[in-house]
């Protein structure tokens, strides 16, 4: 009878596994998703850091303006300035050119009277249009700058309106996500105030919420069954949850490094396989509300790969055995800014 009993119970060990990893979410599914996820994190700091860099360009631009629209304050004077004494020395140089004819005309009569008086007035008037000519020239080319330049302060001002208007866009989309996730904080360790400092902890990090519960509010050492006070978090947890419809959830297990020696009563050979069904343990607990739908949740066995403390001590090990539930706001809204959209 005890033979029957102990293959009977082998034999039931061996089916509750075949379904806890038929239950885990494939492992492509996981990929893509945490690359998304991986994504949106990625673009997020890079923007708050493209942000930061904007507003330091925009201010620099703002004064460089500034300076610039003094010059051209100063230039359309110098402009109006030139363009009146242009016109001045116009009607100057066209009374000039008369008397340059005239002189021309009679300049036989007038070199048979006063040869060098005439070669002197010749010349001062040959002076006097090159210098109306080289400043007429001047004029025209100080001009053509003048309107090349309120060209580029127009076109300057469009491109600082349009930067200025999506960084506003991005920040208030930024502001508006960090303000859901403090609110999302705030709501989890609530719901989950009496077992905060009991194994279990929430914390914020890279714009997530995460729960961390160690192995000793879970689960027996080497056990993928949940004992009661974790259960009963767990469920806590479930009921605010089913409440956010707009946020996805992330259960990743995590072991120590001290190797599985043979097959434990779970049916995990290794660290990995335990983490998995561990994750896959609490994601079932949560998925008894029926307010969860399936696809919101991410099962996932990290291993020994992600140590909090990757110090060798039996402190250390006593921290890296946890299970993480990580809890992160849809990031539509920003990804559509971002041109990125599902396919």
């Amino acid at each position: 009878m005890k033979k029957i009993n102990n293959k009977f119970a082998s034999f039931l060990a061996f089916g509750l596994v075949c379904v806890g990893l038929q239950s885990c979410v494939p492992a492509k599914k996981f990929e893509d998703i945490q690359k998304r996820e991986q994504t949106c994190l990625d673009e997020n700091n890079k923007l708050r850091s493209e942000n930061e860099g904007l507003k330091t360009e925009n201010t620099e631009m703002k004064a460089s303006g500034a300076e610039m629209q003094k010059d051209i304050v100063q230039l359309v004077k110098d402009t109006t300035d030139m363009g009146n004494a242009y016109h001045r020395l116009t009607s100057l140089y066209g009374e000039l050119n008369k008397s340059y004819d005239k002189l021309l005309f009679n300049n036989e009569k007038l070199l048979a009277g006063n040869t060098e008086e005439t070669r002197k007035l010749i010349a001062e008037l040959s002076a006097t249009r090159d210098e109306l000519l080289r400043r007429e020239e001047r004029i025209k080319k100080d001009s053509l700058a003048l309107n090349e330049r309120e060209k580029n302060m127009a076109d300057l001002r469009v491109g600082i309106k349009e930067k200025q208007d999506r960084v506003d866009e991005l920040e208030a989309i930024l502001n508006r996500t960090d303000s859901a996730v403090n609110s999302l904080k705030k709501a989890v360790s609530d719901a989950l105030l009496g077992y905060e400092n009991n194994g279990l902890s929430v914390y914020r990090k890279n714009g997530q919420v995460y729960v961390s519960m160690e192995e000793r509010l879970l689960f027996a050492s080497g056990s993928t069954n949940v004992e009661k006070a974790g259960s009963d978090a767990l469920k806590e947890l479930a009921k605010l949850l089913g409440t956010k419809k707009d946020i996805s959830i992330v259960v990743e297990g995590h072991t120590d490094n001290v190797p599985i020696n043979g097959t434990l009563a779970s049916g995990a050979k290794d660290n990995w396989e335990l983490s998995v069904l561990r994750a896959t343990a609490v994601a079932k607990i949560l998925l008894k509300d029926p307010a969860i739908d399936p696809t919101r949740i991410v099962a996932s066995g990290k291993g020994s790969y992600f140590p909090i403390d990757p110090a060798n001590t039996s402190e250390a090990r006593k921290k890296n055995r946890r299970t993480e539930i990580i809890l992160s706001p849809k990031l539509d809204e920003l990804m559509k800014v971002l041109g990125i959209q599902d396919k």
